[in-house]
């Protein structure tokens, strides 16, 4: 029964899904559920840094169950964006409902569609990594592919890497800094890799090309398949989606940096350049994203085998409580700060 726990991983498209189907204060269900009822759900239960045996982890090892919940989140997401889509073409909305109905869509591609493409894009068969690729197409950030795995990693908690905010970085100030360069970096990555495979700018091997094609061939699709409305609320919520993913972004590294060694190198990344969170509710909406500390010492390895690390810097709740306070910015920097100081002793 354990290995059910990730199934609350789909509570936020049951959310979205009552989202889409209300009116009025009812399309907000997926912004109450996610930042007020999931935070609160984190305090009461709170976190386990318990570890799995290795008996228990080369069991977990093999188990497609785990597998297959991420694999149910393609029809899942792609089934509720046709059934918003729908609904944003054939029926009038006031201002604030179709807000609330982006809102709880962007909730959706951020935690169903984003984080499971992440986990997807760090496996080796293909046609997992092509299902990565397609829950990123509706978020309008199919280059993270390319700069997380090839960028990110390499370049965690070092000023190289868009995706670490800096000390005392707002996090308003980090979405204009982190989506810049993430996406001028994942340009970056892909000529390099172009060059190491001997390849022309315009080979189909260029990635980044591929992705310029296809996302703007989805906005047009949910143009020509419902309408203009339609359409820019599929732009608005890819935005909002990848503003959310930045938003973890920046709880996961804030202010963290490796040291140089006497050769002007950085140290190998550790697990102590990551932020930590063993919250279970957390844990089990995500994924288990919030162990990240060891998700980023081995990257490869499966979500559901991830453990809890003592070395790492802990976060003081799960994620959907750490971007409340992360745009309430005096607390955190009152919080984070004081943590940061007590690391550096």
């Amino acid at each position: 029964m354990k290995d059910l726990k990730y199934l609350f991983a789909y509570s936020v498209p049951l959310s979205a899904f009552i989202s889409f189907e209300s009116i009025g204060l009812g399309t907000y269900t997926s912004v109450i559920y996610a930042f007020i009822i999931l935070p609160f759900l984190d305090l009461v239960t709170g976190n386990s840094p318990k570890n799995l045996s290795k008996e228990d982890e080369n069991n977990k090892k093999v188990k497609r169950i785990f597998d297959v919940m991420l694999y149910l989140n393609l029809p899942i997401v792609f089934g509720l964006l046709w059934l918003v889509f729908t609904k944003v073409q054939t029926q009038e909305y006031a201002t604030y409902e179709l807000i609330g109905m982006g809102l709880s869509a962007g909730i959706l591609l951020a935690t169903n569609a984003i984080n499971v493409a992440h986990e997807l894009g760090h496996r080796t068969p293909y046609f997992e990594r092509f299902m990565s690729k397609c829950l990123y197409m509706p978020c309008l950030y199919m280059h993270f592919y390319i700069e997380h795995n090839f960028g990110h990693h390499k370049n965690v908690a070092t000023p190289n890497d868009g995706a670490t905010a800096k000390y005392n970085q707002t996090v308003f100030s980090f979405w204009i800094t982190s989506v810049t360069k993430q996406y001028l970096d994942a340009w970056k990555c892909q000529m390099k890799l172009l060059k190491s495979q001997k390849c022309s700018f315009f080979s189909v091997k260029n990635d980044m090309l591929w992705y310029h094609l296809i996302q703007p061939t989805y906005i047009f699709g949910v143009f020509y398949f419902f309408s203009i409305n339609a359409m820019l609320f599929a732009i608005a919520i890819g935005v909002v989606s990848f503003l959310f993913l930045e938003s973890i972004n920046y709880i996961e590294h804030y202010g963290l940096l490796r040291k140089k060694n006497e050769h002007g190198r950085y140290e190998k990344v550790k697990h102590y350049h990551s932020w930590n969170s063993d919250h279970i509710i957390g844990r089990s909406m995500m994924f288990n994203l919030s162990r990240h500390a060891d998700h980023h010492y081995n990257g490869s390895k499966k979500y559901q085998l991830l453990k809890s690390i003592e070395s790492s810097p802990q976060m003081p709740t799960g994620y959907p409580g750490m971007m409340i306070i992360a745009v309430l910015q005096p607390l955190w920097f009152f919080i984070m700060n004081k943590k940061l100081k007590k690391l550096a002793k």
